[in-house]
């Protein structure tokens, strides 16, 4: 097992992401259009969209890249996996509106990758967590070579996961490739927002995770 990144990172809007093209990923429903799972949305290629409980505030991320399939770990009270290649020669795990973002050193190969939660519904609860308080939620991305594949849920504990796996399971499936070709030049013209995503790729308050405070709340 090789280390890529272990430390806490700044979520907000409950996600964070892993990027390896020089666009701006894509939108929740395009993440996880067509999957059985809704905590790590693949559906674009070169992009993971990772769920997170907390709202806004800071989460324990561990990155790992591993020969082979690693055991699954039953003390991780949510872990689903996902197929994943990137699109260029540096992947990053990447904050919401490019604030920040952490070289993963990925060959450009086909992964496995396997998402794993706890304390997920804690963070959810708690919605925002001071610069003074400790981690409520840690998260496992585990990533090892492998043939493309379906989503897979391994393990669901949670109330806020549940609602997250319904919303993916009602998404149309993922456009074809060259209806995404065509809709490329249309995503690529949006206007950013300073240093990231667009804001209408924003999470509304009616998508998983989103409160009544509105998708706006810092």
């Amino acid at each position: 097992m090789e280390p890529r990144f272990s430390g806490d990172v700044f979520v907000a809007y409950r996600q964070i992401y892993v990027e390896s093209s020089s666009g701006f990923g894509c939108g929740l429903h395009a993440a996880f259009a067509g999957q059985n799972t809704g905590l790590c949305g693949a559906a674009e290629p070169g992009f993971l969209y990772l769920a997170t409980g907390l709202h806004t505030g800071r989460g324990g991320f561990t990155v790992e890249l591993h020969d082979t399939e690693p055991a699954l770990d039953d003390s991780w009270e949510e872990a689903v996996e996902v197929s994943f290649r990137p699109a260029s020669s540096r992947t990053d795990l990447t904050e919401w509106a490019g604030t920040a973002a952490y070289p993963l050193d990925l060959a450009e190969t086909d992964y496995r990758v396997r998402y794993c939660a706890t304390g997920m519904q804690a963070g959810h609860d708690l919605d925002t967590s001071p610069d003074d308080e400790s981690v409520v939620d840690r998260y496992l991305l585990q990533f090892w070579p492998g043939p493309p594949g379906p989503d897979v849920l391994l393990k669901q504990t949670s109330t806020t996961a549940a609602h997250r796996h319904d919303f993916a399971r009602g998404l149309p499936p993922a456009p074809a490739p060259a209806e995404r070709e065509r809709e490329q030049p249309r995503a690529e013209g949006l206007m950013r927002m300073p240093g990231g995503l667009s804001s209408t790729e924003r999470p509304s308050s009616s998508m998983p995770g989103a409160n009544a405070a509105g998708p706006d709340r810092p």
